[in-house]
């Protein structure tokens, strides 16, 4: 492992690293590419979808690159028109053949279908989790009246619930009910999609620490107890993506991110997505 290694958290009595490396858009000789890069910086997360069409070549990947089964965290998903419980079933049995590394670590609900009563889909989850397809399972895409329902149906089976985060999109309260649930929140998009790495705040602390922007706001993911899962096809990007555990944010500048939340400041907003509980929602 390299000298960057990742801390993590502890979530139900799981840990998970905290900063993974997110895999969307990245295909063939990129995604393997990344992936050897990641592995040899030290990441030892991974998320991944069927929707990203990438889980054969990312379980390929990670095999090439030595890495032990049991020394990563593998995440990947349920797409939001498989929902029903046989269809959810079907889904998780094709993702863990076509990783071909065994049981995934944890399995999503990618985006919610309103569709599909939820008590079916989180039955059907814990169901792929009875037989052996994950060792665990959460939601992404959740608002928050919407995750409540999914913890009380899922009677504390839930270890995670996956959101765009970033200084732009206040989470607050669903990070705050993810922790009194002893749920790890994780944030996908964690450095706004590239649109905040030339905001001014950002920069000044950049300078200040003689980090990059990215770093700063990494860390800003740290030091809440988030776990990141930023995506670069680039090795040298990927390798300074984790190294931001030598370092730490002042609470005047954790604070300052904080306050970069914005009205519309959320970035995924797709024709599926459900009614958000969040300002970004009034646009």
């Amino acid at each position: 492992m390299s000298s960057h290694d990742c801390a993590s958290i502890l979530a139900k009595g799981v840990r998970i690293p905290q900063i993974g490396l997110g895999t969307w858009q990245l295909q063939g000789e990129a995604l393997t590419r990344a992936v050897h890069a990641a592995a040899e910086a030290g990441y030892r997360h991974f998320d991944t979808a069927p929707r990203y069409e990438n889980e054969a070549a990312l379980g390929a990947a990670l095999r090439g690159a030595g890495l032990g089964r049991d020394s990563y965290f593998l995440t990947t998903k349920v797409w939001y028109t498989e929902l029903a419980a046989p269809a959810l079933l079907r889904s998780a049995q094709a993702s863990v053949e076509r990783l071909g590394v065994g049981p995934v670590d944890l399995l999503l609900i990618h985006w919610p279908n309103p569709a599909v009563p939820l008590a079916e889909t989180i039955g059907a989850l814990r169901e792929a989790q009875r037989m052996g397809l994950t060792r665990n399972i959460g939601v992404s895409n959740f608002p928050l009246p919407l995750l409540e329902q999914a913890i009380a149906l899922a009677e504390g089976g839930l270890l995670a619930q996956q959101c765009e985060y970033h200084p732009r999109l206040d989470q607050s309260a669903l990070i705050a009910r993810c922790r009194r649930e002893d749920m790890a929140f994780v944030a996908y998009a964690p450095i706004g999609s590239g649109q905040l790495l030339e905001n001014p705040v950002v920069t000044a602390m950049a300078r200040a620490h003689g980090r990059s922007p990215a770093q700063i706001m990494l860390r800003w993911h740290v030091q809440q107890g988030v776990v990141a899962i930023p995506r670069s096809r680039d090795p040298a990007r990927i390798a300074e993506n984790i190294s931001v555990m030598d370092f730490a944010l002042s609470a005047a500048e954790m604070a300052a991110l904080g306050a970069l939340a914005a009205p519309r400041g959320r970035i995924f907003d797709p024709e599926w997505a459900p009614a958000w509980d969040d300002p970004s929602a009034a646009s």
